[in-house]
Parts: C-alpha cells; sequence; structure tokens
C-alpha cells in the first residue's frame, strides 16, 4: 500500500481528478484483454511529457514500480501489474500532433487510437499500413511498446518499420528525444528501435515519429477455399516467393470457420481452410494482374475454389468474417488462449501439418488462424479454464507449439509480445549471451526495477 503522502503527491503532479484508487478501477486495471491478472495500488492518467517525468522521479526516489498503460488491448500481460504500485494510464495523451504529407510523418501522443489516426490520415491519401486485429480499439502507444503487426504484416512489416522517432521519459525522470524525422539515418546508435517492442520495460514514450505511406488506389481481394490446412501452408509459401507480394494472406482453419458460421449470419463455405487473399496496385489492372497469379498458385496446390470478390459489399463480408474470429470462437468456451508464434516461410505448412497432431493428441478445441503471409501463426484454443485437467492439456500444447517454432527457426512471438505470459519461456529462444545482455541494458536504465517489473524475464 502506498503511503498518503505519496498519494496526495500524485495528486499534486496529475490534479485530484486524474488520480484514483478506487476499487473499481484497480480492478479494471487489473486485466488485460487475455486476462492475466495483477492489481495496482493506484493509478494516474498522465496529460503531458512532464507529468510522466515528475512521476517517474517519484517512483525512483520512493522505489515504486510503475506499469504504463494505453488501451489494454494486448494479450500477454504486459500492461498488467506484477508487483502493485502505479499503473500509468497515457490514454488521454491523444491528440494527433502533426500530419506532414510532404515528409511523410506523422507525429502522435502514445494515446491516439490506431483508427482515429486511419481517419485523420485517409482524406491526405496516406495511411499507416500495419493494420493491427484489434485497430478499433488499441493505441498508438501500446503498438510501439509492443512492435505490434497485423493483417497486412505480408507486404508492409510491422511497427517497428514505421517508427522514425520518440520522446521518452525514462526511469529517473529525464526526458530522452531518440531517432529524427528523416526517412534515414546513420548517426549513433538506434535508440529508437530500443524502445520499440521493450513492452514499457525501459522508459514511457510519450511521442512518436512514424513515417506513413501513399493509400492503394485499388485492390483486388479472393477466398481460396481447401481440403487440408497444409495445402493452405503450401500455397502461401508458394505466393510469397513467385514475385508477388499481396497486402493481405490469411488463413482460417475449419473450426473457425464453423464458428464464424455459428456466431454470424455470413454463410461461409465449411471447407477444411480458407486463404483470405489481397492485392494493391496504383491500377486495377495492376492489382488484378497480381491476383490471376495468385489465383493460379492457389489452383496448382490443391484449392478446390478461388471465390472472387467481385463488388465492394462481397469484399466487406470477407473482412467481416475475418474480423469476427476473435469474438466468434471466444463464444464457444468460458476462456481461450491465442496464440502467435512465427515461422520462416518455408516452414509454414510443416507447421500446420505438426500442430494439427497436437490439437489431435491432446484433444482440443483450436480454431486455426494465421497471417499466413509473414508466417505468422495464430491458433486460438478453447477451453474451461475450471478444468484443471483440460488446463494441463492446453498448457501442454502450448509448450509444443512453441518448441516446434523454435525448432523451426522461428519465433514464440510474432507480434503479441512476452509480457507475463512468455516470460518463463525467453530462454527457450534467446541464449545465455542475449540474455545477459538483455538484462544488462535493463540495469543500466532502470537500476532499481521499477519499470514495469515482473516481464519477459529480465530478473522482474
Amino acid at each position: 500500500m502506498l503511503e498518503e503522502r505519496i498519494k496526495q503527491e500524485l495528486k499534486d503532479i496529475v490534479g485530484p481528478e486524474n488520480f484514483t484508487e478506487a476499487r473499481i478501477d484497480m480492478v479494471s486495471y487489473a486485466y488485460d484483454a487475455m486476462g492475466a491478472k495483477g492489481r495496482p495500488d493506484c493509478a494516474v492518467w498522465v496529460t503531458s511529457t512532464d507529468q510522466v517525468s515528475a512521476i517517474m522521479q517519484l517512483a525512483t526516489r520512493e522505489k515504486i514500480p510503475v506499469t504504463p498503460r494505453a488501451a489494454g488491448t494486448g494479450i500477454a500481460g504486459m500492461a498488467v501489474p506484477t508487483r502493485g504500485g502505479i499503473v500509468m494510464d497515457v490514454m488521454r495523451m491523444n491528440r494527433i500532433l502533426e500530419i506532414n504529407v510532404e515528409d511523410r510523418v506523422c507525429v502522435v501522443e502514445p494515446g491516439v487510437v490506431y483508427a482515429d489516426l486511419q481517419k485523420a490520415l485517409a482524406p491526405h491519401g496516406f495511411t499507416l499500413p500495419t493494420e493491427p486485429g484489434s485497430s478499433v480499439a488499441s493505441a498508438i502507444g501500446g503498438n510501439v511498446a509492443t512492435n505490434a503487426g497485423g493483417l497486412k504484416g505480408a507486404k508492409y512489416g510491422t511497427t517497428k518499420d514505421y517508427v522514425l522517432g520518440l520522446v521518452v521519459v525514462l526511469p529517473d525522470g529525464r526526458v530522452m528525444k531518440t531517432g529524427t524525422r528523416t526517412m534515414k539515418t546513420s548517426s549513433g546508435y538506434n535508440l529508437t528501435q530500443l524502445f520499440v517492442g521493450s513492452e514499457g520495460t525501459l522508459g514511457i514514450i510519450t511521442e512518436i515519429t512514424l513515417k506513413v505511406v501513399p493509400l492503394a488506389r485499388r485492390t483486388a481481394t479472393a477466398l481460396g477455399l481447401f481440403d487440408s490446412l497444409e495445402d493452405a501452408g503450401r500455397a502461401v509459401t508458394r505466393t510469397m516467393s513467385s514475385g508477388v507480394v499481396p497486402s493481405v494472406m490469411e488463413v482460417m482453419g475449419r473450426y473457425l470457420i464453423q464458428a464464424i458460421n455459428e456466431g454470424t449470419d455470413l454463410q461461409l463455405p465449411e471447407v477444411n481452410t480458407m486463404l483470405l487473399v489481397e492485392t494493391e496496385g496504383y491500377t486495377r489492372a495492376e492489382a488484378d494482374a497480381q491476383m490471376e497469379r495468385v489465383v493460379e498458385i492457389f489452383k496448382d496446390n490443391g484449392a478446390s475454389d478461388v471465390k472472387r470478390a467481385e463488388t465492394e459489399a462481397e469484399r466487406a463480408d470477407l473482412w467481416a468474417a475475418r474480423k469476427s474470429t476473435y469474438p466468434v470462437t471466444a463464444r464457444l468456451n468460458n476462456s481461450i488462449l491465442v496464440e502467435d508464434v512465427t515461422v520462416p516461410m518455408s516452414k509454414l505448412a510443416e507447421l500446420f501439418r505438426e500442430f494439427e497432431k497436437v490439437v489431435a493428441q491432446y484433444d482440443l478445441k483450436v480454431a486455426m488462424c494465421a497471417h499466413a503471409g509473414d508466417g505468422n501463426f495464430h491458433p486460438l484454443i478453447t477451453f474451461d479454464s475450471r478444468d484443471p485437467e483440460m488446463v494441463e492439456r492446453v498448457e501442454k500444447a502450448n509448450d509444443a507449439l512453441f518448441r516446434m517454432a523454435i525448432a523451426m527457426g522461428g519465433t514464440i512471438t510474432g507480434e503479441h509480445g512476452i509480457g507475463t505470459m512468455k516470460a518463463k519461456y525467453m530462454t527457450m529462444e534467446h541464449g545465455e549471451i542475449a540474455m545477459d545482455v538483455m538484462r544488462t541494458i535493463k540495469r543500466a536504465l532502470d537500476p532499481h526495477n521499477i519499470m514495469n517489473p515482473g516481464k519477459m524475464d529480465l530478473n522482474g
């Protein structure tokens, strides 16, 4: 519990209206979107870099843990306190400070919601193309802190590819500016990328300079139907090595398709596997030419049918199916685990095949889903968390999935981050020397371990 004098000092910094220790708020801040648990002692809503700096100076002096939090849409526990302390909510720092299409940059505060930034960029003909699955709710600060990816990673990459510069408040309250607003720089250590994906363990991001790109003028959308997940995986691999780079390449498995049909009125064909694909171009002819090549590859690799979206309404239906994945699957049992491994493209079909064996071995219901264009596999494991035996089976399947991904040269997380949920697996992917270097950086910047402790197995 925090002393009253500390609570008063926090109120003096942010104002009494921006401080809370109400039980209902503490319960709200004890969860993220996946249900990780850890209750703070209090929370503050910050509105400026100066406030963040003052709070961090106080926290360092008093050795109080601080957990940064944006929209809380994460599913690995990185925004959930592990040692009480202060939750620092940045969602009231939500201004778009600048949009400059001549320089192809925008500058935002961390609480700006991704979808709101897209709406602001669209009239200028530009976009931030990372498109996380939680785009209607997730905040840019959280996207940067987790290096979020999303539906268009196949062509456009992840958040790190668009962050040019940051303003960061360090654990001792010092304010640091990193990077530039230029398209390239080779000046000094790349401190910007050190903080991208650091999950709030090294500092608190209060301003972000992002590269933006022109909106695609024309798109072509299609749905490939396959009798096996492995055939679909092979089609993805062949497509991505063909010279065509789709902007979207999404896998949906049989159990997920059934859940979508039960939970919506979309009435998708109930096949084993679907591949949603989209190509882009400056002209319709360019987008269509790419799609024709993709359709040819799909058919050569076992597609029983390929359905083209002929109208915008048909395209919207296909996207509605993909974006309904989490809510329709979440209804199937009282708990859901959304996983996030990534493997080299050449290993994707093998991963699908081997994980299907694991699912059968442990008798689980799993909705198979993937950002397949960049090798990012998202199995959604549904289970009853009140059943200890079932929970144990889920944990064993999850462990097997991680081990398969690492053995194939992959990673235990492509975009969701480590947080608390995967902290114990860090050494599976990273060697002793790499972990030592990460921990050395953590100690150098945060010697008192107050900055989001307990995350990523950094001696927290």
